[in-house]
């Protein structure tokens, strides 16, 4: 017998800058460590990813996500979290260290891509990413306005 699919009203937060500024080389789906009032934020929506970024470290294998915005729940009253703190993220030792060797070379970072719900617990989209010059972010536009101009004619 099939499994049926519930379908849910949760959010997906995305971060459309990361894609316009950097090179998305790479993906990584990893588990993010949140607390209850957090939860429920962002299963409201209430949360920014453009202004945070993702930190490595190898002495215990951790990675933390920094800058992240996740508003207050309101309801919660005087147990409310931190707006922006730094998060653990839920990673295997050898994804981290894979991700540690690579973010050696120079102009690499590890960047938000999107928050989401999957079997009901939060996960995190991460990027390791490239910055682009200004020069490739005027190729973009150039190649998507082509396309759209394409897409217009052909319809």
């Amino acid at each position: 017998m099939a499994k049926h699919k519930k379908t849910t009203n949760e959010p997906t937060i995305e971060n459309r800058k990361a894609r316009h500024n950097y090179l998305i080389v790479d993906t990584l789906e990893c588990g993010i460590k949140l607390l209850g009032t957090e939860v429920k934020s962002v299963r409201d929506g209430q949360a920014s990813l453009g202004e945070g970024f993702v930190r490595a470290a190898a002495d215990p294998w951790t990675l933390t996500l920094h800058g992240v915005h996740i508003a207050e729940y309101p309801p919660a009253a005087g147990h409310n979290h931190d707006p922006v703190r730094a998060r653990v993220l839920l990673a295997h030792g050898r994804e981290i260290r894979k991700l540690l060797i690579r973010l050696r070379e120079k102009g690499t970072t590890l960047v938000p891509l999107k928050l989401y719900f999957k079997g009901g617990r939060a996960k995190l989209l991460i990027g390791f990413a490239r910055g682009k010059s200004r020069s490739d972010k005027r190729q973009d536009l150039a190649k998507r306005d082509a396309q759209r101009e394409i897409d217009r004619a052909l319809s």
